[in-house]
């Protein structure tokens, strides 16, 4: 159960803790959450301790056969008319009530996802001197290392690190990628590229609409990978992983490891996203929510601390807004009608993360802010 800030000191120490100062020796030191794991931290720094939930939702059951997001085998997915149909019919459920699926036979190599699992943590476990020189909080940056792109606007930082790698439309040159992890990085974006494709037809059809439909709108333009690693805590009740939020692009591809801790938001109840070997998980983001009217969900999500770890996860981000563009995006005009007037206002999607960005984590939707 999380505890208050001074609930966690010593009584008469709190007027001495000065927050600021404490961030900023954590961010110069551009070690990350790991650096304080390599020091041996027993307790863990006050900035990192979550204030009590706003909302008390029922934990889920640890029971995993009590609920599970949908698992949909893509097996036929480009050759059989009928199958097709039915992996639409089975998007189109899945993100209109859960916002998350699992894809299994999704055309990428299981020896590509461990590598890219290997990758991950190769670049996170190296001399702190390497990653040091990747450590940056400069958005303009295609490759960058930081722990928590929050740190000063969020209620509580978040037990991770992170590596960002801006892969399209105009990837950076291999050289500026870790070498660690470039060979896999590259090879990784191709087949997020080929997969986005195709889940953004699936996701247009879905909608009733032609299969290019998302595609022609860019949504599949851009992606990023993000690799997030969440060292072993000593004191993981005390904080989280990654705080209740959801994603501030059109879609995300997200790998994780066998250790579990991903808790997708289901009818006020936290539902554990089973780990599956070889599956992929997808979630639907905020500005496809925004551009569907609401047929498509975005999801709240959190990721849970651990004693066991490092926990190890790979998402892939398909969003355009780290490079310039203008376009605005509205709900999606087909989709709208007397009956089905349009719920939100058009924005960029750099407004819309620039929105995002200037609050944090904060366990609030962005969504509601571009509501008409």
């Amino acid at each position: 159960m999380a505890v208050t800030d001074e609930e966690a000191l010593p009584a008469g120490t709190s007027s001495n803790y000065d927050r600021m100062k404490e961030l900023k020796a954590f961010d110069e030191s551009k070690a990350g959450v790991k650096g304080l794991v390599d020091a041996g931290v027993e307790k863990i720094p006050r900035f990192f301790i979550r204030p009590p939930d706003e909302e008390h939702l029922e934990e889920s059951d640890s029971d995993p056969t009590h609920l599970q997001i949908p698992a949909i085998d893509l097996t036929g997915v480009e050759n059989n008319r009928i199958r097709r149909g039915e992996i639409v019919e089975a998007i189109k459920q899945a993100s209109a009530t859960w916002g998350f699926f699992q894809v299994m036979n999704h055309g990428v190599p299981t020896s590509v996802l461990e590598e890219m699992i290997e990758g991950t943590r190769r670049f996170n476990e190296e001399d702190d001197e390497l990653k040091r020189g990747y450590y940056t909080r400069d958005n303009g940056k295609k490759v960058l290392f930081r722990s928590n792109f929050d740190l000063y606007q969020s209620p509580a930082a978040n037990w991770r690190d992170t590596l960002l790698c801006v892969m399209a439309p105009d990837p950076p040159s291999p050289h500026e990628l870790p070498l660690a992890c470039r060979d896999v990085m590259m090879e990784y974006s191709k087949h997020m590229i080929r997969l986005g494709n195709t889940l953004f037809e699936l996701l247009s059809e879905a909608l009733g609409l032609q299969p290019n439909h998302l595609k022609d709108m860019d949504c599949a333009k851009g992606h990023s990978i993000v690799c997030h690693y969440y060292p072993a805590c000593p004191e993981p009740d005390l904080t989280l992983g990654a705080t209740k939020h959801s994603d501030p692009d059109f879609l995300t591809v997200l790998l994780q490891d066998h250790i579990g801790g991903l808790q997708v938001l289901h009818k006020n109840k936290w539902v554990d996203v089973q780990p599956m070997h070889g599956a992929l998980v997808i979630n639907i983001g905020d500005i496809l929510q925004l551009i569907s009217n609401d047929k498509l969900k975005s999801v709240e999500h959190r990721v849970l601390a651990n004693r066991i770890g490092p926990r190890i996860s790979v998402a892939c981000f398909f969003t355009t807004h780290y490079s310039p563009n203008t376009e605005l995006y509205g709900p999606i005009k087909e989709l709208l009608s007397d009956e089905n007037p349009p719920i939100y206002r058009e924005v960029t999607v750099i407004d819309f993360n620039i929105y995002y960005s200037s609050k944090g984590l904060d366990g609030k939707s962005a969504l509601s802010h571009f509501k008409m």
